[in-house]
């Protein structure tokens, strides 16, 4: 995923760099349930009124180990681990929910290792800079994750050990770079303009779990780019500093690198992000819930190609909650 929790520690005068050669340990936590149906900007509000609604609940633990070479330099690795839930309607043959099925997932995620670099000397940048990063990510998480599943067949329901939905997935299943951009401007004493962004490239095309059917645009799950972007204002007092913000985040409905086969549900979320940040000392608490405000899941390379439009879930919000410490 591409939203990572990385949250850099300043130094205790509340300068923007920490010192060099120390270390920053972050530990991350992202929740969401998504039980929202759009096909593009519409929502499907029939779903929840016939409970046919497919509901995921997420939860991302993300542990992150940074190394400060310099004020300029830093090296940091990420292992997430994710534990979800992917609850689908049980339809009988008239088309009539009758029961649900839930189905799990809990497995550590994708490892990702990215460097950065501030680009001007931070010693002559005390009130704004821009730093570039770039990250590899490892498959280190399965991508054929498989658990039991309830569906109705001839007419009873039968159990049947399948792979998870793509969505609950703990892996992509492929090899990914990322490149990243993070700014800051100080404007007074005691606020700070911030921005970032990111994109994670997928260079394969697929991997090789097998969710079934005969359509080759789809039988196996798509290895998607992803991306994330945010930007706001931040006030502080004393210890706590309060900002807010816009975010989008999303999956592309085709990779910038690479072929876009297989089956994906591309789209973005923008929200409005609330966020409180408590320091004290080296150590760092933030919190944050973006509060989406337009949802949009948008054409895949199958659905160009086939002619259809498939709809997606989306979260109304999330939670973030990251405490870092500096070393």
């Amino acid at each position: 995923m591409a939203a990572r929790l990385d949250v850099p520690v300043t130094g205790t005068e509340g300068s923007p760099y920490p010192r060099a050669k120390s270390w920053q340990t972050t530990a991350a936590y992202r929740w969401q349930m998504s039980d929202r149906h759009f096909i593009g900007s519409e929502e499907q509000k029939d779903r929840e009124e016939e409970g046919s609604q497919v509901i995921n609940r997420i939860h991302i633990l993300d542990l992150n180990v940074r190394y400060n070479l310099t004020q300029r330099t830093s090296i940091s690795a990420s292992v997430p681990y994710l534990i979800a839930s992917r609850s689908n309607p049980i339809r009988d043959q008239n088309r009539v929910v009758i029961d649900r099925s839930v189905t799990h997932s809990n497995a550590v995620s994708d490892f990702v290792l990215t460097g950065r670099r501030w680009i001007r000397n931070p010693d002559s940048c005390k009130n704004g800079n821009v730093s570039l990063g770039l990250g590899v990510k490892l498959p280190t998480g399965p991508s054929d994750h498989e658990d039991l599943r309830r569906t109705f067949v001839g007419g009873r329901i039968v159990s049947s050990v399948v792979p998870v939905d793509q969505s609950i997935q703990p892996g992509d299943g492929g090899w990914g770079f990322g490149l990243e951009a993070t700014a800051f401007r100080r404007m007074g004493s005691r606020s700070v303009g911030y921005a970032s962004a990111t994109y994670l490239f997928n260079p394969e095309e697929q991997n090789s779990t097998d969710r079934g059917g005969t359509d080759p645009l789809t039988r196996y799950y798509s290895i998607p780019d992803q991306y994330l972007a945010r930007a706001g204002v931040a006030m502080s007092a004393r210890w706590v500093t309060a900002s807010l913000g816009g975010r989008v985040e999303g999956v592309p409905g085709e990779d910038l690198l690479g072929g876009s086969k297989g089956f994906r549900r591309p789209g973005y979320a923008i929200s409005v992000e609330p966020g409180l940040t408590f320091h004290h000392g080296r150590s760092v608490l933030t919190t944050a819930v973006p509060v989406a405000v337009y949802r949009n899941r948008t054409l895949s390379y199958a659905d160009k190609i086939n002619g259809g439009h498939g709809d997606a879930a989306f979260a109304d919000y999330l939670v973030l909650v990251a405490f870092s410490r500096l070393f």
